[in-house]
């Protein structure tokens, strides 16, 4: 799978871009078949923004974003919405359904 970084008038430690590695590398194997990730940071004033992109053969893009006054939070928050979009893909039609039907 291959990353893409991006930083806008961001200044991203090694060990950070090492943490969104793992995580996002993390993310793509549980939802298998991954084509790719986009993961960018911006700050602007004093808020950090982290996008990330991941995108995997039949499944339609996921996109999660997280803000906060400083990056590792920022990445914490944007991980977390990422996880919940790949845990709702990796369920089948079935078990949506049936969910549905409860509620």
């Amino acid at each position: 799978m291959e990353i893409v970084w991006q930083a806008h008038n961001a200044v991203i430690s090694d060990r950070l871009r090492r943490r969104a590695e793992l995580v996002v590398g993390k993310l793509a194997s549980r939802l298998g078949n991954s084509v790719g990730a986009d993961v960018r940071f911006e700050r602007e004033g004093t808020r950090c923004r982290v996008e990330i992109v991941l995108r995997a053969a039949r499944h339609k893009v996921m996109v999660a974003e997280g803000n906060a006054r400083y990056y590792g939070p920022a990445l914490a928050i944007a991980v977390s919405h990422l996880s919940r979009q790949v845990t709702s893909a990796r369920r089948t039609v079935k078990e949506r359904t049936a969910r549905a039907a409860r509620a």
